[in-house]
């Protein structure tokens, strides 16, 4: 594609020409490097409840983003107009807000390098709405089929197409056509009187509709939430204390991403406030544990074929055999530490200045076999799938509620387990680990990860992994 074919040249009118004033323009009261981030997102939604479709919503925002970074200072301002005279203003408050000593001179613009991770011709946005709810209404009869004591469905759908484009005063410009989708569906059931009990599932990234016919069905999903539901009417509550505790492959990736991930970000180590700060080349987990974060895998949820500020991602090693190899970088950190790029300068929207943030992240399969795995535990639990959690990122100290796990007992599975939480701490549980399994499974897709206020969709995974030492809590 080239500038002139360009989304925001043909919608807007927008040359680069235009571009490379309002750059200069960001510039003028000093500064070390501006940026300008165009987007402009369509979305569209639809509910389900009580078989009836009780919303179903579409909008279009669009706007853009100027930064003007000076040192360590960054000026930000923001224009959901996109008239010439509007951006230039948003140009001029942020050289106000950041302007520095230092002066440079803005280069050339050129167009970046090209690479379609999800190279799909008819998003779902762009296709009849009527076909987007009959995927979420045929979720709602499969679930409600999958058993009698099924009461209650929820469905929800959701898609976008965003398209941005990102200018900068290091001559470069790139642009994305970004597609994303997802199916959720959440189910009760009940036992007579007893106490109801919740399922949940879905999945998406960033494909066309297809997606729903052949890889991953609305029968499918909604198979999956209706299966947990009924599961945990036969559960026992969690045993507590500190045990054995094995995670199945997938999402269970989830506390590595939160426990492990987010303290790898770069502003929190360049500010000292991350457990791992200060480690690099150190030992900080098993010598069985490899992480990565890999922007640039196809159709994922957390895949991008730019960062948020125009950089392609990577495929970044953080930890090898246990050794700390590296942090997540956006344009500010990498200035500061005199890092490398790693392509994780991600934002919610224009509206938001860019940091730091995981795309797919993800520990690297072992050579065990995800049933010895299991056999080799006399006693303990294993988790299946999780619902909510927080860190924190100064100490690595994590709390996690397994929304699916079972007893072990002599090496088998057995009873299913409700209100089992995992504390722990992140860096300390990655010591921990004696087996990683050969199976190493991605989520679904159906991740969004907050910080600082900010949502923006990624990707986690791992194979089976026994940690042998963590904190249950639970009430048996």
């Amino acid at each position: 594609m080239s500038f002139s074919e360009s989304f925001f040249a043909a919608k807007f009118g927008i040359t680069r020409r235009d571009l490379e004033a309002h750059l200069s323009e960001a510039l003028s009261r000093g500064g070390d490097y501006a940026d300008l981030y165009f987007e402009y997102l369509a979305t569209s939604s639809i509910s389900i409840d009580e078989s009836i479709v009780k919303s179903a919503t579409q909008g279009v925002s669009l706007g853009v983003g100027v930064r003007v970074i000076a040192g360590e200072r960054t000026g930000y301002a923001y224009s959901d107009d996109l008239s010439p005279e509007k951006i230039r203003h948003a140009a001029q408050v942020a050289a106000l807000i950041a302007s520095g000593p230092s002066k440079v001179e803005q280069t050339p613009l050129e167009e970046g390098p090209r690479r379609n991770l999800y190279p799909v011709l008819t998003a779902p946005h762009e296709t009849a709405f009527r076909e987007r709810v009959e995927l979420a209404q045929r979720a709602d009869r499969a679930a409600r089929a999958y058993d009698p004591r099924v009461f209650q469905v929820q469905v929800t759908y959701a898609d976008s197409l965003r398209h941005v484009m990102v200018a900068t005063s290091d001559g470069v410009v790139n642009f994305d056509r970004q597609p994303l989708t997802r199916l959720n569906v959440f189910a009760l059931a009940r036992e007579g009187d007893g106490v109801p009990q919740q399922g949940h599932s879905g999945g998406g990234g960033r494909y066309d509709l297809e997606f729903f016919q052949k890889d991953r069905t609305p029968e499918y999903f909604a198979g999956e939430a209706a299966r947990q539901a009924i599961v945990q009417l036969d559960s026992v509550e969690a045993p507590a204390g500190e045990q054995i505790v094995v995670l199945g492959p997938g999402w269970p990736g989830i506390l590595l991403h939160e426990a492990v991930g987010h303290g790898l970000e770069a502003d929190f180590n360049r500010k000292g406030v991350s457990a791992f700060t200060g480690r690099m080349g150190e030992q900080v987990a098993s010598p069985l544990c490899t992480v990565v974060d890999d922007g640039t895998i196809g159709g994922r949820r957390g895949s991008l074929n730019v960062d948020d500020e125009g950089n392609e991602t990577q495929r970044n090693v953080l930890i090898e055999n246990g050794i700390l190899r590296g942090y997540l970088q956006d344009k500010l950190s990498s200035r500061i530490t005199k890092a490398g790029a790693t392509g994780n300068g991600r934002r919610e929207s224009y509206e938001h200045i860019p940091m730091p943030r995981m795309t797919n992240t993800f520990m690297l399969s072992g050579e065990s076999d995800p049933a010895d795995i299991i056999r080799s535990v006399p006693r303990g639990l294993y988790c299946a799938n999780f619902g909510g959690g927080s860190v924190d990122i100064t100490n690595g100290n994590f709390v996690f509620s397994a929304s699916e796990s079972y007893l072990i007992e002599d090496g088998k599975l057995t009873r299913p387990v409700r209100n089992a939480t995992l504390v722990g701490n992140g860096p300390e549980a990655l010591k921990y680990v004696s087996m990683v399994g050969n199976d190493l499974k991605l989520d679904e897709g159906v991740g969004t990860c907050g910080k600082e206020g900010q949502s923006v969709p990624v990707g986690v995974g791992i194979p089976t992994v026994r940690i042998d030492r963590m904190t249950v809590g639970g009430t048996a």
